[in-house]
């Protein structure tokens, strides 16, 4: 499984940029600039439950069994490499919440988005400290090494990305840097795994 952990991290993102591209073409007056993903999927809309399916809750799960294999396979690692992956599958699964609780369009205090904002912020909130962590413990693995300050500044990136970078930039651009840049950490940690001997 952890040879396949890559695959399936690059597959994630894959579907995650077709359902962006497919469903939004279909949505007439829909931005990829202006407008956050999640609206793609807001209820009510007669496609929401599939674009919830194929943009979150697959390439959620699909990550999560990517990170579940590679923090598997390295159950004699140092802490900080098993907590990151541990960190990372939280935020994997977190991920597909976000599709789980659809956002509801017609009410901005509907309970739906209370639940849809709570797996949104514990998907960077377990990223962040997961990639700190990651980095920390990538320098004893000489496969990895290469990933210790990329992994360091994907963990200041998604948070400002997700948080501070709206405040500057519409909500979709932001948005959609900060989970490029999340599906990018996964895939590129999970391929120098794939090349790194066992421990």
């Amino acid at each position: 499984m952890v040879r396949h952990a890559h695959r399936m991290a690059w597959a994630a993102l894959a579907l995650f940029v077709l359902a962006l591209a497919g469903f939004g073409a279909a949505l007439e007056g829909y931005s990829h600039w202006r407008h956050a993903p999640a609206l793609l999927g807001a209820s009510g809309d007669a496609r929401a439950l599939a674009f919830n399916l194929l943009a979150f809750v697959v390439p959620g799960l699909l990550l999560a069994v990517a990170m579940f294999a590679l923090r598997g396979g390295r159950d004699t690692a140092a802490w900080p490499l098993r907590v990151g992956l541990a960190l990372w599958l939280l935020s994997a699964l977190a991920f597909a919440g976000q599709g789980l609780f659809a956002l509801d369009a017609s009410s901005v205090v509907a309970e739906a988005n209370r639940h849809h904002a709570a797996a949104w912020s514990l998907w960077w909130v377990a990223f962040a400290p997961g990639a700190l962590l990651l980095a920390s413990g990538v320098g004893r693995v000489p496969a990895l090494r290469a990933l210790r300050w990329p992994l360091a500044l994907a963990a200041l990136l998604v948070p400002v990305a997700a948080l501070l970078l709206p405040g500057l930039v519409p909500v979709g651009a932001a948005q959609r840097l900060a989970f490029v840049l999340w599906f990018a950490s996964l895939a590129a940690t999970a391929t120098f795994a794939a090349r790194a001997p066992q421990p």
